[in-house]
């Protein structure tokens, strides 16, 4: 079995290596040169309106990339689609999407993909949150494939350490790439439904998560209480939860991560001590270098199984198929 996960993640890598040679920075210079200008400008005046949708952005790329690779089949509006699966509850920012297509075939009709202004405005949203810029490589083309049932294997608030290696490594990405990209967690909300059960009858003993830190657990149980509404959502980083820095990894560091998942990285040492390098104790310098990682990351990411030269179509509408 190891073998064959071996063989796979290999032939993945080498898929990888030929589409990343496929996408290229500054792909629609000459076809549609105001594209990026036009997705800047369009994920700002949303984010000026509501910085919470800077996280809804990039979590959108990433459950898009997660299946059947970055090619926009999350953004499909169909009841059947990768959108209405219950991994996907809770996904947003689909309408900034469709803002900057539409301004985007005003200009350049049939040449920008959704794919590519999915990648672009993750990239955005982090910039904007005060996040590093970085070249995203482009020439994605969108899917013609959106089902829910192929959102099964998504990264799960639930999954062991272990469990999150092998989804992330089955996508060709290691354990400092997971470490990385969970980073993104520095921006964001999420319901208290998802991680309550930590707080009072972890594992049926009656008790809290022994991992969570005593006054960071009272600080949760206050914002969710026992019974309480499910919906509340409660912020990802309790110390910056709209600025894209390194509290994330000093909060798992601490005992204060949200998600099981999250705070699960401080207990396998592989993943532990990716964490404590960005976390540290010298300010300034290891922001730096998550800064560095995080867009070397994204662009591993957004390179997923990608569709380039005659694959899928080039989208007139994002929410749906030419």
């Amino acid at each position: 079995m190891d073998a064959i996960l071996s063989y796979l993640v290999m032939f993945m890598m080498m898929t990888l290596a030929v589409v990343q040679a496929q996408l290229r920075t500054g792909f629609y210079s000459s076809s549609c040169p105001s594209a990026e200008a036009i997705i800047r400008s369009t994920v700002e005046s949303h984010f000026n309106k509501d910085p919470t949708i800077a996280p809804g952005l990039l979590r959108l790329h990433f459950h898009d990339c997660f299946v059947q690779g970055c090619d926009g089949s999350i953004l499909i509006a169909d009841s059947s689609a990768e959108r209405n699966a219950v991994q996907n509850i809770g996904l947003r920012g689909f309408e900034v999407i469709d803002d900057a297509k539409s301004q985007i075939e005003a200009t350049c009709p049939g040449v920008v993909s959704c794919a590519d202004i999915l990648a672009l405005a993750a990239r955005d949203a982090v910039h904007l949150s005060g996040g590093p810029s970085w070249l995203v490589p482009t020439g994605r083309r969108d899917g013609r494939i959106s089902s829910s049932n192929q959102a099964s294997n998504m990264p799960s608030p639930l999954d062991p350490v272990s469990v999150q290696k092998q989804k992330f490594s089955a996508k060709g990405l290691d354990v400092h790439d997971l470490v990385t990209l969970l980073g993104a967690h520095t921006i964001g909300q999420t319901d208290c439904r998802f991680f309550s059960y930590r707080l009072y009858n972890f594992t049926t003993t009656g008790n809290a998560d022994p991992t969570i830190n005593q006054s960071f657990l009272e600080l949760l149980q206050a914002q969710c209480p026992k019974n309480g509404d499910g919906l509340r959502k409660v912020a990802l980083d309790k110390d910056s939860p709209v600025k894209f820095d390194v509290s994330y990894f000093k909060n798992v560091r601490d005992g204060s991560g949200v998600l099981e998942s999250d705070q699960r990285l401080w207990e396998d040492p592989a993943t532990k001590s990716v964490v404590q390098n960005y976390a540290g104790n010298i300010r300034g310098i290891l922001g730096l270098r998550f800064e560095f990682e995080f867009p070397k990351a994204m662009i591993k990411l957004s390179s997923i199984e990608v569709k380039a030269g005659s694959q899928g179509e080039i989208r007139k509408v994002c929410s749906k198929f030419n």
